[in-house]
């Protein structure tokens, strides 16, 4: 049975993508930075599924716990065939008025994890000439947004690491892709009124706006073999805001 890591799963699109690959017969490692309680319940809800699930704390900001997950993960449910890259901050606010350190901990986040975990999973990987990565960006990674340069800049990043690695592991039969959602109702939206995000599902042309299962059905496409001859590619499910 494969297994899949997911970063940042202990809540919105991270547990959307541990259900949905659960229910596909994969076995689970749901990252969690702080929210113990909420990614020990849901391991648990994924074992009720027939399937291994195991809670791994690791701050995914830091090269050090991510190889420390990866190893427990490992000795628990065997190398990871799936690496999905999922945990991310957001920053709204003019970039004049930005930290140092809130630049520091956005970019190490959102962007410097993304290449700890992929170091991390690649050995086995590629030993085995076979696994598939799949990274969270963001509709803003690809225009930019308003009061959210660094968030921008950061899943900007995202994809252009995504490219660049596919192309790198390519020929060791491995894939990377990356899903950019758009205005997914998660922990992400709670600053917004109800009034912005109205307006932000009426600039939709969908006219309607994501859940966290919309983006989890993309990501576990993208690694299932149904995808088999995509790589490098950015999957933008964003009900049409960005086209």
């Amino acid at each position: 049975m494969s297994v899949v890591l997911i970063t940042g799963a202990s809540r919105g699109i991270g547990a959307a993508c541990a259900r949905a690959f659960a229910q596909a017969g994969f076995n689970v490692a749901v990252n969690y930075n702080r929210s113990k309680e909420n990614a020990e319940s849901l391991a648990r809800e994924l074992r009720d599924l027939g399937v291994s699930a195991v809670a791994v704390q690791a701050d995914v900001s830091d090269s050090a716990s991510v190889r420390g997950m990866f190893d427990y993960v490992k000795a628990n449910l065997g190398s990871v065939d799936v690496l999905v890259n999922n945990a991310g901050i957001s920053r709204v606010g003019l970039l004049t008025e930005m930290t140092d350190g809130d630049w520091d901990t956005l970019l190490h986040t959102n962007l410097s994890s993304v290449f700890y975990c992929c170091k991390a999973a690649l050995p086995d990987m590629i030993r085995a000439h076979s696994g598939v990565i799949v990274n969270v960006a963001s509709m803003w990674g690809e225009v930019g947004a308003s009061c959210e340069a660094a968030y921008s800049a950061s899943k900007a990043g995202v994809i252009g690491l995504t490219k660049a690695l596919a192309k790198e592991v390519g020929p060791s039969g491995i894939r990377v892709n990356a899903v950019s959602p758009g205005v997914v109702m998660t922990d992400m939206m709670k600053g917004f009124s109800a009034e912005d995000v109205a307006a932000l599902r009426d600039e939709t042309p969908l006219m309607t706006l994501g859940t966290p299962e919309d983006i989890a059905e993309a990501v576990l496409y993208l690694s299932s073999d149904k995808a088999r001859f995509i790589t490098g590619q950015v999957l933008s499910v964003n009900g049409g805001m960005v086209i």
